[in-house]
Parts: C-alpha cells; structure tokens; sequence
C-alpha cells in the first residue's frame, strides 16, 4: 500500500480538538509548535502518516475542526522603516493549510 505525509498547519485555538479526533479515529500524529510568519502568531504543525486509501477521512477531520475566526492585527512597522502607524486591521486566522506528499520510504522500528 502507497504511503502519504499529511501536514496540516492550524491556528493553535485548533489544535487540541483536531488532535484529539485524529487519534479518536485511529489516526497517528505528531504535534510541532510553529510560528506563522504573517501574523508571527502560533501555530501548530501535524503530521499524519496514512495509507493512500485513509487521506481523505484525516483531510475530512482536519476540515470540520479547523475553523477560521476574525482577529483585530495591531498595526506594526520593523525597525528602522520610518512609517507612520495605521490602524488596526481585522484579519481573517484559522482554518488549516493542508499539504499531502508521496512517501518513497517508510520503517516503523
């Protein structure tokens, strides 16, 4: 049987419920702490490895517990820019980012 990476990046207020219904449904995961570069705000990182025939049912678990959310961003300027500071802007976070990759080779040792 094929073997497929799943890496699935979420808004942490996510993680906990995707992960727990990915291991509720037989799934095995690993959880990474990870930074987002936009709103350099965390984020979790899962990878899943499945079966070909499995994807869907993770990718279909992922989706019904990743939910977008509007969020107020302060406004910033890096150092050095003289910018002037704007408003607040919302922005529209969560949902997940759904990557799946072939894998060449897999050992379970």
């Amino acid at each position: 049987m094929k073997m497929k990476m799943i890496i699935a990046v979420l808004n942490a207020d996510d993680s906990a419920i995707v992960s727990h219904n990915l291991m509720k449904n037989g799934y095995s995961m690993t959880k990474l702490a990870t930074t987002g570069g936009f709103l350099r705000a965390g984020n979790v990182t899962i990878l899943v490895g499945v079966e070909e025939d499995k994807v869907q049912g993770a990718i279909d678990i992922i989706k019904e517990n990743s939910h977008s959310r509007k969020q107020i961003m302060a406004p910033s300027t890096e150092p050095g820019m003289n910018l002037y500071p704007t408003m607040p802007i919302e922005v529209v976070v969560g949902g997940a980012a759904i990557f799946v990759l072939d894998v060449d080779h897999f050992e379970k040792v």
